[in-house]
């Protein structure tokens, strides 16, 4: 039975992009979305290659998530009794004229092409980014109005703008998307997700959250220089993210199709009562310990700064950079995959510019 979650506390989805091209990588990031169980995903666009055709799209998507679709009209099994998958249009969607396959394809909220919904304490905007779109895509179009109205009048904790497009991106490929660079964060946008680039990026521009995630199982695409807002850049695999969320904190995984954690990233609410912030700099004891897959490292910061926490083996030795990023004030985690590793003692050492403390954890294979 699948946690639908629309008046749950706490959310956990997935979120994929520029994935619907039937074949092994979409195969594999579609299992492990699947086995990882989310109670929905929502879609950066790109969900039928290569032309956005009917005699494609239940290949392409049907045969992977029918069971979060709802009403399902393809033929891979019985879809959802409520629909759990909220795509946005991609510019290989829009390739077969008015996008028609893919509105038929979904019952979607609102016009279909850009709408919203809300589970639990997350508000999601879906936007159409492509030039196809008849409202328009620049930020004084009709549709840019309707985000902006209906940012101001959400409640919400947690407000997820996501698109195809990239408002910043550093791939060689596509790169920024000038025109859809609006003011999300003065509209009130918690974080904003894209796609069309086939890459992974994390990037901060005016202290608002940007993602790029479109390594869903078409094809992977190289990096050019790093822009001023890069943060983080992932290229090696193709992969999907789970964001879990909370009254109190949303947290941004991307995990790639053999369950390698290549990045993390943790907002927490500051008006938030239910979970004090932290007083001191702490390390915590990894859980579980010991253990024979993988464990998780905690760490409480009292300020927002930049971490450091580095692997050593029992001879002191360093073997690995478990985190070396920026964090934010509260409780972080760090996911410690040991695949490769031999068994044994190790050390763990977190530093900042005003804290060092060590650990020890127990690898057993």
């Amino acid at each position: 039975m699948h946690g639908h979650a629309q008046n749950s506390s706490s959310i956990r989805f997935a979120v994929i992009g520029d994935f619907g091209k039937a074949g092994q990588p979409e195969a594999d990031v579609a299992s492990m979305v699947n086995n990882l169980n989310p109670d929905f995903i929502i879609t950066t666009g790109d969900n039928n290659y290569d032309v956005g055709a009917a005699t494609t799209i239940d290949e392409n998507i049907g045969k992977y998530y029918s069971s979060f679709i709802s009403p399902y009209v393809g033929s891979y099994g019985s879809g959802d009794t409520i629909n759990r998958f909220f795509p946005c249009l991609g510019n290989h969607d829009w390739a077969t004229t008015g996008a028609v396959p893919y509105l038929n394809y979904f019952s979607l909220p609102g016009n279909e092409r850009y709408y919203d919904f809300v589970r639990g304490p997350v508000h999601f905007f879906a936007i159409d980014s492509d030039p196809n779109e008849p409202d328009g895509i620049d930020s004084s179009s009709v549709q840019a109005q309707w985000l902006k109205t209906a940012l101001a009048g959400s409640t919400a904790i947690w407000k997820i703008v996501y698109m195809h497009h990239p408002p910043y991106s550093s791939s060689s490929v596509h790169g920024s998307t000038t025109t859809m660079q609006w003011p999300f964060k003065r509209w009130g946008a918690s974080a904003v997700l894209a796609g069309h680039d086939h890459t992974y990026e994390r990037l901060l521009k005016d202290s608002l959250i940007y993602i790029v995630n479109g390594l869903g199982g078409r094809s992977i695409y190289s990096f050019g220089t790093a822009i001023p807002e890069s943060h983080v850049r992932f290229n090696d695999d193709y992969g999907a993210m789970i964001v879990v969320a909370n009254s109190d904190s949303i947290t941004f995984l991307f995990i790639t199709r053999n369950y390698h954690i290549a990045d993390r990233h943790t907002l927490h609410n500051l008006y938030s009562s239910s979970e004090p912030l932290p007083e001191k700099f702490s390390l915590k004891q990894n859980y579980p310990n010991p253990f024979n897959q993988g464990t998780t490292i905690r760490f409480d910061l009292p300020e927002s700064g930049h971490v450091k926490i580095s692997l050593f083996n029992e001879l002191g030795q360093k073997v690995r950079i478990l985190a070396d990023d920026s964090y934010n004030v509260g409780e972080n985690h760090v996911l410690v995959d040991m695949k490769g590793f031999s068994s044994g003692i190790y050390f763990y050492r977190m530093e900042t510019k005003k804290y060092s403390k060590t650990k020890k954890m127990v690898y057993v294979k």
